[in-house]
């Protein structure tokens, strides 16, 4: 769901992040106490649902924590590469089964305490044996041991070719230090390495400020500010109005004229996101492989992309954007009414078909691409009762398994099993629409362990084929990541994983 990893939102929230998107409330501009000239005032769409990295799987929490925490490695901003963080170097067992980190000296929490090899452990085991949100990534790891202060081994059952990204692609891998859960409530505090320290958070806003001990030098601004603006026009107005300095909640329809304006400076790059569509396996008719199969023929992608996006997104049906080595060119659902309607009466199926579709205010343009697919749908004697949720209920909703189709996206998607793993593999952490396919758990557990990376694509490509055709998930479209700042605003780098970061900014 990270969407909205998934994680978004996001998707996929996205996005997941991976994270899930969303979480929060409409309010207005005036802020919740950040202040200061030396404070940046970042506008976002929705209000983190909690701070525990190791728990929440939503893109806004993730967008304060990503500043907050750190990763033993973490994601180039460039090309996504996995490099150095708390753990400066690390080598590999001739076999793959070995994985030996030398983590960095010197750092410090920032309640002051040292960082070492013990909190990683902790924080590792935690995720492991309380079996939270991101478990499946350790499930070739058979130990995490500290055989001295700055050394942490990982064992893993058979070669892991994606570790360094299932440990590091995201902050729900935040290391904590240990004890953290039993020494603080983390749902509201915090207790990081990253360059900021939470202060503050409540329904307008959540305020950091700035760690001055922090081990890759201290930030140039004195705090950061998020403010929580629902509308896109709401966010770019309070931007334009100098209320804030940067948002990533820009309205579609506006990009290609703000990229002429010298109102704001406006940047956009292809994302490694996508939205989607899922229906409840367990709520009938959707259980039906023919139904779906129905109502992916039905829809057509081009015009919900179009509606939703603009032209900051490309349609797809496969998950990864075209421009990954993992892209996988198959599309085999054309929109064709007559063909949607034989199908549904293959099945066996009385029309008309009542669908809730469940979507979130906090992430608008799910709102317009459900309305599309539901205009899409009517013609096949499918009423789609469009659900409009705050993310919190959405989330709880999703968790009870209390829908009958749900539309997020999966946001920060770095390997290739970040977008097909958890959300397809039987009893994923995130597949809540409840897919079992034994071929396809066969193929993504196989291709978890292939170090031959044109091997690895087949594998993966094999899945996919699958999962489209079974509409595990129904794919749309992969969006652009578009941000927003004002002119004279320096040292901040857009990404494809929507990764906000905030360390080396300088305000004009």
């Amino acid at each position: 769901m990270r969407a909205t990893r998934p994680l978004a939102l996001a998707a996929a929230g996205a996005l997941a992040l991976s994270a899930c998107g969303g979480g929060g409330e409409s309010v207005d501009t005036g802020g919740g106490g950040g202040g200061g000239e030396n404070v940046l005032v970042a506008a976002v769409s929705a209000q983190p649902d909690q701070f525990d990295p190791h728990v929440t799987s939503a893109y806004p929490s993730f967008q304060v924590l990503e500043n907050v925490y750190d990763t033993l490695v973490v994601p180039n901003p460039e090309d996504l590469t996995m490099e150095a963080s708390l753990a400066e170097s690390w080598e590999t067992s001739d076999d793959g089964l070995t994985w030996t980190f030398t983590l960095r000296d010197g750092v410090t929490f920032h309640d002051g305490s040292e960082f070492d090899s013990a909190d990683v452990v902790y924080s590792y085991r935690r995720i492991i044996d309380e079996e939270l949100a991101n478990s499946y990534r350790f499930a070739n790891v058979t130990g995490v041991e500290a055989p001295d202060p700055q050394t942490v081994v990982i064992t893993v059952s058979q070669p892991t070719p994606n570790l360094l990204a299932l440990i590091g692609a995201f902050k729900g891998m935040a290391i904590l230090p240990e004890g953290a859960a039993e020494d603080l409530d983390l749902t509201t505090e915090a207790n990081g390495t990253g360059p900021f320290r939470l202060d503050s958070s409540d329904a307008s806003s959540t305020v950091l400020t700035a760690y001055e001990d922090y081990w890759g030098g201290a930030p140039s601004i004195d705090g950061v500010e998020f403010r929580y603006i629902t509308e896109p026009a709401a966010a770019l107005t309070a931007l334009r109005n100098g209320e804030v300095d940067w948002t990533d909640n820009v309205p579609p329809q506006q990009v290609s004229d703000l990229s002429e304006s010298d109102e704001v400076e406006l940047a956009s790059t292809s994302s490694v996101d996508y939205w989607y569509m899922s229906m409840n396996y367990a709520r009938e008719p959707f259980g039906n492989p023919a139904v779906r199969r129905a109502i992916a023929t039905a829809v057509d992608r081009e015009e919900v992309t179009e509606a939703a996006r603009f032209e900051a997104a490309q349609a797809n049906q496969t998950a990864i954007p075209e421009d990954s080595f993992y892209y996988y060119d198959y599309a085999p659902f054309e929109p064709d009414e007559d063909a949607a309607r034989r199908l549904l009466e293959e099945a066996g199926v009385t029309t008309p078909i009542t669908m809730g579709l469940m979507v979130t205010d906090e992430f608008p343009e799910s709102v317009t691409a459900a309305q599309v697919i539901a205009s899409q749908l009517e013609p096949i004697g499918i009423t789609v009762e469009v659900e409009v949720l705050d993310f919190a209920t959405w989330l709880d909703r999703q968790d009870q398994g209390d829908f009958d189709a749900f539309m997020l996206s999966w946001l920060g998607n770095i390997d290739p099993a970040d977008f097909y793993e958890a959300q397809h593999i039987t009893d994923g952490s995130s597949n809540y629409q409840g897919y079992s396919n034994p071929q396809v758990d066969q193929l993504l557990t196989q291709a978890a362990t292939e170090t031959d990376e044109e091997a690895r694509k087949q594998l993966y490509d094999q899945a996919a084929k699958l999962i489209v055709d079974d509409v595990s998930y129904l794919y749309l479209y992969n969006p652009d990541v578009v941000q927003a700042w004002a002119p004279g605003l320096s040292g901040y780098q857009i990404r494809a994983d929507r990764a906000i970061n905030f360390e080396e900014v300088e305000l004009p």
